[in-house]
């Protein structure tokens, strides 16, 4: 872990809290990654985006914390019962991380509905395909389906005992199913039928609300100074 080259971005627009700057750490491009080294890196607080490993390195920040539930003492709240009880119905395909345009189409649609002034909005397939699969990782596209009908992805990775939330989207006429909710449910219930001991859900940003939610799944830890701690729901 210590021979790992890591570069540090320079001070950029936060893209979560105004008025910030932000920082990363990545890991060298030349570096040559696989999954049992990014289970490692994972429980150190990174987290992938396409083939790229990066941890946040602000100089005058610590908002971004990365979380994970332990899914041995996983307890749902009333919330998330009536989200599991809603989609009894919903049934799940999982496939290989290659692009399909109709995951593209539902991708797009989603973002244009919640993003629409990121440049998300305006992603290529050649964006999209890169930005969740990786040539490195062990990934799975998750399919959900109400009725026949594709309704949500969900980007998976498989790690050593543990699973990473990559990415979930889903079609904004269904948001009363809580789709993305659903999504982590069902990833808890897939990672202890693999007796897989966590399931990593990225960044927890308290002060940002699109990432502050993540705090509703408890117990969550978060690593904290270099230690994994639990991070109470508020």
């Amino acid at each position: 872990m210590s021979s790992i080259p890591l570069l540090i971005t320079p001070p950029h627009p936060c893209s979560y809290l105004e008025d910030r700057d932000s920082q990363s750490a990545f890991v060298g491009s030349a570096f040559r990654m696989n999954t049992h080294l990014y289970s490692k890196l994972i429980s150190h607080g990174f987290r992938r985006s396409g083939d790229d490993v990066y941890s946040p390195h602000c100089q005058n920040c610590s908002q971004c914390v990365a979380c994970r539930i332990p899914v041995a003492q996983f307890k749902p709240n009333r919330n998330q019962k009536r989200c599991a009880k809603k989609n009894q119905q919903t049934t799940t395909i999982i496939k290989a991380p290659v692009f399909e345009e109709e995951h593209y189409q539902l991708y797009m649609r989603y973002q244009q509905h919640k993003h629409p002034e990121s440049g998300m909005a305006t992603s290529t397939r050649e964006d999209y395909i890169h930005f969740l699969s990786s040539v490195w990782c062990k990934t799975q596209f998750v399919e959900f389906y109400r009725e026949e009908q594709l309704v949500a992805v969900a980007i998976v990775d498989m790690l050593d005992k543990s699973l990473s939330a990559v990415y979930t989207f889903f079609d904004p006429d269904f948001s009363e199913y809580s789709l993305g909710i659903y999504a982590v449910l069902w990833q808890l219930e897939y990672a202890i039928e693999l007796g897989f001991d966590y399931v990593y859900l990225g960044f927890w940003i308290a002060e940002c609300q699109k990432m502050s939610y993540k705090n509703q799944y408890q117990p969550l830890e978060g690593f904290i100074n270099q230690q994994w701690q639990l991070v109470e729901k508020t």
